[in-house]
């Protein structure tokens, strides 16, 4: 059995430009008694022919294209669109949030990286709700830590000893890693959107 496989599969190298009907190997193959592994070579050697000569016959007809972000959610100097994202939309802008909160931290704290907090806070918002609901302790069952999930939880150290207890410290981090990852919150939301994490 062994050796009629080896004959096989060298037959299929000497054989791999004749067109796909025209197989000799795969007709004596199949007048042979074959166990269910044997059956399965036979078969996975005939769709690597089939994909062969599949492939001979393709043509790229064209580059993929990314949708651009709008406009009002780049923010000066952003990195514009997110590869792979998935073109959702964003959620219209909106007020402040309430002052002395985890969310009024990140708004007030959005524009020292670059980003317009009316327009890339709803975004923020949307993950960091649905990641931590703005919990400092949020922490689920691979470890990821705080209100942005980082995981480990401690490479938030990077941005303050107190990362552990500290909404301030993890928005810190946070921000800079969306900035580093993605851009954008807007395009760390249509991201997560495809994905459901960050």
């Amino acid at each position: 059995m062994a050796a009629i496989l080896a004959i096989t599969g060298g037959a299929y190298v000497a054989l791999r430009n004749q067109s796909p009907g025209s197989d000799p190997v795969a007709a004596a193959a199949a007048d042979l008694p074959l166990s269910g592994a044997g059956k399965a070579l036979v078969q996975a050697r005939q769709h690597m022919i089939l994909i062969d000569a599949a492939a001979a016959t393709t043509t790229v007809i064209g580059a993929p294209k990314v949708a651009a972000q709008p406009a009002a959610s780049a923010p000066a100097g952003g990195a514009g669109t997110l590869a792979g994202g998935t073109g959702g939309s964003n959620p219209p802008p909106g007020p402040p949030p309430s002052p002395g909160t985890a969310r009024s931290i990140a708004y007030n704290m959005l524009p020292s990286f670059g980003f317009t907090a009316s327009v890339e806070f709803p975004c923020l918002d949307n993950i960091w709700t649905r990641e931590s609901g703005w919990t400092v302790t949020a922490q689920n069952a691979s470890g990821a830590y705080g209100i942005p999930q980082a995981l480990p939880g401690d490479k938030m150290a990077s941005a303050g000893a107190d990362w552990q207890t500290s909404a301030t410290t993890q928005i810190r981090w946070g921000l800079g890693y969306i900035k580093a990852r993605y851009g954008t919150p807007c395009n760390a939301w249509s991201f997560w959107q495809g994905h459901s994490y960050d």
